[in-house]
């Protein structure tokens, strides 16, 4: 079977890390027919858009698409293209598995983790109200009106919106994960002694869904309470499931436990559609010197196959790619001790391509 593939090789090092990938997708014995669009600054640069018409168009119709990192700004200008793109196709789980590979560079052992992160509220929803506008003043004087609670002229306000139904999407999300992969215990991840409204209703929405899935050990935890647990014993915890702000934190401290987020995968996913990526961002100081670790990207590609039912083809890329990084041989400088005798992007894709032929 041909799988139609939505392709979006990205900004910066994102057409290197997704060439890597693609030649070790077409290597692991799947057939794709790749759908090459463009998204974020490089697309604004051809096509006057940062999401362009035929790239959302491309997705809806191939229902499945994998992406390279893209460009966004820091504290000014468009929001995350990640952020639309997940809004738009409501894309609300997002799914990033953190496990070591013998021969990853961690202090850590045996962890293996799995974070879900609720993808379309909280406080990444976009609700913003900029500092002296007209509908930020009346917003300050509703909230003087309604709490007795003053807010300073000049603030900036995020709003952070937290809703029963998509909490209780996300939570079941993770319990069903977590039974159809022999997962052992969901963890619910909050702020509710402080912030009792919001992260309030997650946690006893989190409970309620809890109790529909007795199979499954349940526990919540602190947010901050989290953090200290996963630098000391991070073993004790299997499936996370989290608010969006927290799952976004979370996820990269996860990453940092099992080597960095250059062996960290990712996926947004709906109920019907899908788009895979590499964790990381997208580095453009590296553009063109054929440097950085696709292997976030690979590992997305795993994430893909599975989803696409290539069961037997994701068996063989992520051996192929253990096997590499437990060599240690034909790979990039984050993933060696000394930073030297590190290979670039196109070798490792070579080395992984090599280990699947080797083992047939």
């Amino acid at each position: 079977m041909v799988h139609n593939v939505t392709l979006i090789p990205g900004d910066g090092i994102g057409p290197e890390v997704s060439e890597a990938t693609r030649r070790v997708l077409e290597a692991s014995g799947a057939r794709f027919k790749w759908d090459v669009v463009y998204a974020g600054a490089e697309a604004l640069e051809k096509f006057g858009a940062l999401l362009p018409e035929a790239t959302m168009a491309s997705i809806r119709k191939n229902r499945v698409a994998i992406k390279g990192p893209v460009t966004t700004p820091i504290g000014s200008g468009f929001r995350s293209v990640n952020v639309a793109l997940r809004k738009r196709l409501d894309l609300y789980a997002c799914l990033r598995p953190c496990k070591i590979y013998p021969g990853a560079p961690t202090p850590f052992k045996d962890v293996d983790i799995v974070v879900v992160r609720e993808n379309t509220e909280g406080l990444y929803a976009g609700i913003e109200f900029e500092e002296s506008k007209p509908e930020t003043a009346r917003l300050r004087h509703l909230v003087a009106e309604a709490t007795d609670s003053e807010v300073r002229e000049d603030s900036g306000i995020s709003l952070k919106v937290i809703s029963e139904m998509a909490s209780r999407r996300i939570v079941r999300f993770a319990f069903e994960y977590a039974r159809s992969h022999d997962r052992k215990k969901v963890t619910a991840v909050h702020k509710a002694n402080i912030m009792k409204f919001s992260d309030g209703l997650f946690l006893a929405t989190a409970r309620k869904v809890a109790l529909e899935h007795p199979d499954i050990e349940f526990e919540d935890r602190i947010v901050d309470n989290l953090c200290m647990q996963l630098v000391k014993r991070p073993q004790q915890f299997d499936v996370l499931v989290l608010p969006n702000l927290y799952g976004d934190l979370i996820s990269d401290l996860c990453a940092g436990l099992v080597g960095g987020l250059g062996l960290a995968p990712g996926a947004n996913l709906g109920d019907d559609m899908a788009i895979f990526e590499a964790t990381h961002g997208s580095a453009p100081k590296y553009k063109g010197m054929n440097k950085v670790n696709p292997m976030s990207m690979m590992l997305s590609g795993v994430m893909m196959l599975k989803y696409l039912d290539e069961k037997e083809a994701a068996d063989r890329l992520e051996n192929a790619i253990a096997a590499v990084i437990a060599e240690g041989k034909d790979v990039t400088y984050d993933m060696k001790p000394n930073g030297t005798d590190a290979v670039g992007t196109s070798q490792v894709a070579d080395a992984v391509i090599r280990k699947m032929r080797e083992a047939k």
